[in-house]
């Protein structure tokens, strides 16, 4: 990923831009777009879901405001790329994806590569409130309404990264904070296309 690309998303966390530089994208992307892997843009991964495209990553990342130590709650593994910078940030990694063949062979990538990253099967509308609070949770997936129960794992100070909007329509990436007096403030990082975040029996 050139260094390049990252600035124009603004991007300026060092600890961000090594994550890019060394997370090897090739890995999560399958073998017939492996040649395509470094460019700037989505691939499709299978099961109608894609691998954002680097530069988006790499913002989504910096906005959460996390590092080293941190624990951090993903929603939608997807390929595991997004969850493999995280914790190649330093960060403890949770992350939960409702199609069981990609989380299998989400974490199959994840382990074979060294990266300590948990990975469930399950509605990830609901969070994972086993292990939260949360020092951050990024959402991979446009959702038409922030999910009430991934604001409620947040802790006081944290960031909730969220695409919202409806599925082929206009949507916003959304960073969703809450103050120490439970205050939930909510700003508008930009316009961004996702797959849809889907639910258990959708």
């Amino acid at each position: 990923m050139a260094d390049s690309r990252i600035v124009t998303r603004g991007v300026t966390d060092p600890n961000v831009i090594e994550a890019m530089r060394t997370v090897p994208r090739h890995r999560f992307v399958p073998d017939d777009n492996r040649a395509a892997a470094y460019g700037d843009h989505p691939l499709p991964i299978g099961y109608g879901q894609t691998i954002s495209q680097p530069s988006l990553v790499a913002m989504m990342s910096e906005a959460l405001g996390v590092g080293p130590g941190d624990k951090v709650l993903e929603i939608g593994a997807g390929s595991g790329y997004q969850a493999a910078i995280l914790s190649a940030m330093g960060c403890e990694v949770y992350t939960v994806e409702i199609i069981p063949d990609l989380a299998t062979r989400a974490k199959a990538i994840l382990d074979e590569l060294g990266y300590q990253v948990t990975v469930t099967t399950a509605d990830g509308y609901i969070g994972w409130s086993e292990h939260a609070p949360f020092d951050g949770i990024i959402v991979t997936a446009a959702a038409e309404q922030v999910p009430g129960p991934l604001i409620e794992q947040l802790k006081d100070g944290a960031a909730l990264i969220i695409p919202v909007g409806p599925a082929g329509g206009a949507q916003t990436l959304r960073k969703i904070t809450i103050d120490e007096d439970g205050l939930v403030s909510s700003k508008n990082l930009g316009l961004v296309r996702f797959v849809p975040f889907t639910r258990t029996g959708e």
